[in-house]
């Protein structure tokens, strides 16, 4: 894997319990890249707090209202930090393969590169 790729990736979505949590789980194992994951909202299972977005090289949203919502709440922890949609509607449960497959394909194309793929 080049060393330009980012290692450590923090994946949000609303209630961090399907769509963030399956793509965190995607890089259970890897040896280059770690992921964390988080909510938005109060009763997410792990909510978002200036933590994760210190610690994320990149932070990845599912959605528009995401990226919104941590802009209001953590402007000055976004400062100088790539925000990325996804553009994954919440249409999805914890590891459905059409998950697992969509967040494959918008990685590779952000990353140019299959990141997923331990070199």
């Amino acid at each position: 894997m080049p060393a330009a790729l980012p290692s450590q990736l923090l994946f949000i979505c609303s209630q961090n319990r399907w769509r963030s949590l399956t793509a965190e789980r995607l890089f259970d194992g890897h040896p280059e890249v770690q992921a964390r994951s988080a909510g938005t909202e109060p009763g997410a299972r792990v909510r978002v707090a200036a933590g994760h977005l210190g610690w994320a090289d990149v932070i990845f949203v599912m959605e528009k209202k995401h990226a919104d919502r941590l802009r209001a709440k953590f402007r000055d922890e976004l400062r100088g930090k790539a925000l990325v949609n996804l553009r994954i509607p919440d249409d999805y449960q914890f590891q459905d393969a059409a998950l697992v497959a969509l967040l494959r394909e918008r990685l590779h194309t952000y990353f140019g590169t299959d990141i997923l793929h331990a070199p």
